[in-house]
C-alpha cells in the first residue's frame, strides 16, 4: 500500500501538474506558431523568391518505378521546419527575457528603509534639546 501512497503524492503535487499544464499548452502553441509560420510567413517569403513553395521543394533520387515509389529528399519540408523552430525559438527568448526582466525590476526595488524605534527617536530629541541648551 506505500508504494500506492507514494506515487499518489508524486502525481498531485503542484510542479508534475504545473509541467502536465505546460506540456498541454506548448503543444498548443506549437500548433499556433506552425499555423502562423505556414499560412502567414511563408507565402510572403515565397513571393520574394519567385513564388517558391518552400514545403513542396525536393531532389528526386530516384524516380517512381511501377508500384515503388520515387525516392526523394524533401529538403523543402526541412527549411519549412527551420523557420519554424526559429520562430518558436525567438518567440520563447522574448518570453524569457520579459519575464527575467521583471524579476529583476523585483529585486532591484528598493527596500523600505527600516523604521526608527520610538525610544531612539525620543533620545534623538533629548539629545538635541541638551544640546540647544548649553
Amino acid at each position: 500500500m506505500g508504494i500506492i501512497k507514494e506515487f499518489k503524492e508524486f502525481a498531485v503535487k503542484g510542479n508534475v501538474i504545473d509541467m502536465a499544464v505546460g506540456i498541454i499548452i506548448g503543444a498548443s502553441f506549437g500548433n499556433i506558431v506552425s499555423s502562423f509560420v505556414g499560412d502567414v510567413i511563408m507565402p510572403p517569403i515565397g513571393v520574394l523568391v519567385g513564388g517558391i513553395d518552400f514545403s513542396n521543394l525536393a531532389f528526386t533520387i530516384k524516380e517512381a518505378v511501377g508500384d515503388n515509389p520515387a525516392v526523394v529528399i524533401g529538403y523543402g519540408k526541412f527549411i519549412q521546419t527551420v523557420v519554424d523552430f526559429t520562430i518558436i525559438a525567438f518567440a520563447i527568448f522574448i518570453a524569457i527575457k520579459g519575464i527575467n526582466t521583471l524579476k529583476r525590476k523585483e529585486e532591484e526595488a528598493p527596500a523600505a528603509p527600516p523604521e526608527t524605534p520610538a525610544q531612539e527617536v525620543l533620545l534623538a530629541e533629548i539629545r538635541d534639546l541638551l544640546k540647544n541648551r548649553a
